[in-house]
């Protein structure tokens, strides 16, 4: 059966958390129970009675309003599409409904996260080293006496990175995975590398 459409919820949300009133009508249980038989209509009052809660927990989470909205809306779905999977005696609807509800907001705080992290790591694949003076200079003078004596002012790990790319030929990935590091540690290794040669060589 196709999943019902749920509104937008109110971006204001109570901060009183109590239970249902249940001589409103229906109890959250039943709606719960008509809910696992696919019924619109319950699914409907369920989202009205508690829709600004589960919105107020998320927002507490997300902070954002936007990814709030989004938090909400994939609760609901969860509740239609896992309604009958509702224990009345493991605990109240409304404990239940916060529970998906937290779940999903760390969930989606974690998926924000590790975007943000992918972005970061794609972009440090993908710099490169600019080629300016200080690379031209000193790459022109690696075989000069003054640089060999001027590689023994790097660090350990500085001078065997700057070795092997410029002496062994070989690239910044090549170095990493013979160094067993990422490419762009190597990168700034030789970068840093480069500039005390820079210095060393008296070519500021």
């Amino acid at each position: 059966m196709e999943t019902p459409r749920v509104s937008r919820v109110s971006p204001i949300a109570p901060a009183d958390e109590s239970a249902i009133d249940p001589s409103a009508g229906p109890t959250l249980t039943d709606l719960l129970l008509r809910i696992a038989r696919q019924d619109r209509t319950a699914f409907a009052q369920f989202y009205e009675q508690t829709s600004k809660r589960v919105y107020g927990l998320a927002r507490r989470v997300l902070i954002d309003p936007d990814l709030s909205e989004d938090a909400t809306q994939e609760v609901y779905l969860q509740v239609w599409n896992t309604a009958d999977r509702f224990n009345p005696a493991l605990g109240s609807p409304m404990a239940w409904l916060m529970t998906l509800a937290h779940r999903r907001a760390v969930d989606k705080v974690r998926s924000e996260q590790s975007a943000t992290d992918r972005e970061a790591r794609y972009g440090a694949a993908t710099q490169t080293i600019d080629h300016d003076d200080v690379v031209d200079t000193v790459t022109q003078r690696l075989e000069a006496e003054g640089v060999v004596r001027c590689l023994d002012t790097l660090t350990a790990t500085q001078q065997e990175s700057v070795k092997m790319a410029y002496y062994g030929g070989l690239t910044y990935r090549e170095v990493a995975e013979k160094l067993g590091v990422a490419v762009p540690t190597i990168k700034s290794r030789i970068r840093d590398g480069l500039l005390r040669l820079k210095t060393c060589l008296g070519v500021i």
